[in-house]
């Protein structure tokens, strides 16, 4: 279960990541301006993160067997879209808009997953799913070579076929943890009754900085190499690969490292860490090593510090709202993920450089590691 959890979390965030490495063409085809650029890129992301407070609470209510084939079967329709017809930058960002639909697959597979495992094993196997982020690594690694071999169309051509057969798979083969309950009452009121809990509003905010800033740089990293580097669309796509893939692989780290010790330190030293890596990157010092130390830091910390995030929902979300909570916290982490490309954006068509946003990150980055160790920690040693 776990293993086909994480391979639908896989094909639905690779079909959400489809349109950041295809940036640089999209900026040369379309004529974009570095603003337009950032919305087309961060749109998919806002839809696919807000979207995920609805999903959540649907999945808590009608479990994954049904939920993870409707979500990847609605995801076809604008992969194709953009594949297909999008021909413009309104096009673009209407099929960006409903390709958002694949990244609410995280907040079916949380509760699924959580479910199927005991406590003292939760952190881990939540980690393991969350290593489906490796997604957008295969649309890195993958999107800009395929449609240069075959036209632009091919990589969202092979997505939707991929997401078809995986709905068919799942609703034939999935099941839902026995025990199972299905929570009562309207979507509305329990989405309010899971906002009012203490520890919503604290998950959210470090996923917001954690899964977020993994997530901005996945779509935007390839723009930036371009663009302050002078790299190929080709290098700078590999180089986001690989950016993407020690993120994953730091992901069940981080939950692995919360089971055995407590999530509240693992998130407190992934912070700190990455807020002098964000330090080194506004420096803007040569690319090799500097710059690379400096972005391979950052996905380790955001990668380990997404793991512990969830680690941390296991230990203090109620059964039935796991889902919600999941659905909340997760949109957080969506949102994080939205703004940054567009500040990024804006930073540099007014400055003609990046350092700015190196810098705000890295404000971020230490706030919410004080944020952690001083109010999450305490919470978190009363249940709440």
């Amino acid at each position: 279960m776990l293993t086909l959890a994480t391979l639908g979390f896989l094909l639905n965030f690779w079909a959400w990541s489809l349109i950041g490495p295809l940036g640089p063409t999209y900026r040369e085809e379309l004529a974009l301006t570095p603003v337009e650029l950032s919305v087309a890129v961060a749109v998919p992301v806002i839809v696919g993160s807000l979207g995920r407070i609805p999903i959540g609470a649907l999945t808590d209510r009608y479990g994954a067997r049904v939920m993870f084939p409707v979500v990847s079967l609605v995801t076809i329709l604008p992969v194709l879209f953009v594949g297909l017809v999008a021909s413009n930058f309104a096009m673009l960002v209407v099929g960006g808009f409903f390709l958002g639909v694949g990244g609410t697959a995280f907040a079916v597979g949380v509760p699924f997953v959580n479910a199927w495992f005991a406590p003292a094993r939760r952190g881990t196997a939540l980690g393991i799913f969350g290593m489906g982020t490796a997604g957008t690594a295969v649309a890195a690694f993958t999107t800009v070579a395929i449609a240069e071999q075959f036209g632009r169309p091919a990589p969202f051509i092979l997505v939707a076929v991929l997401l078809a057969l995986y709905a068919v798979v799942a609703w034939t083969v999935l099941r839902d943890a026995a025990g199972r309950a299905a929570p009562t009452g309207s979507l509305a009121a329990r989405t309010w009754a899971t906002v009012k809990i203490p520890a919503t509003g604290q998950l959210a905010l470090i996923y917001a900085l954690g899964f977020g800033g993994f997530v901005a740089f996945s779509v935007y990293l390839p723009t930036y190499l371009t663009t302050d580097f002078g790299l190929t669309r080709g290098d700078a796509s590999l180089r986001t690969a690989g950016f993407v893939v020690l993120a994953v692989v730091a992901r069940p780290v981080g939950g692995w490292l919360s089971d055995r010790w407590h999530p509240v330190p693992v998130l407190t030293l992934c912070f700190t860490v990455a807020g002098a890596a964000a330090v080194l990157a506004a420096l803007r010092l040569q690319l090799l090593p500097a710059g690379t130390v400096a972005f391979l830091v950052l996905a380790a910390t955001l990668g380990a510090a997404s793991g512990a995030c969830f680690a941390l929902v296991a230990k203090v979300a109620p059964a039935d709202k796991v889902g919600s909570v999941t659905g909340i916290v997760g949109a957080a982490g969506g949102l994080g993920g939205f703004f940054p490309p567009l500040v990024m954006g804006a930073v540099y068509s007014a400055t003609g450089h990046y350092t700015i946003g190196f810098i705000l990150l890295a404000v971020s980055a230490f706030a919410v590691a004080a944020f952690t160790w001083g109010p999450v920690r305490r919470a978190s040693r009363r249940g709440a």
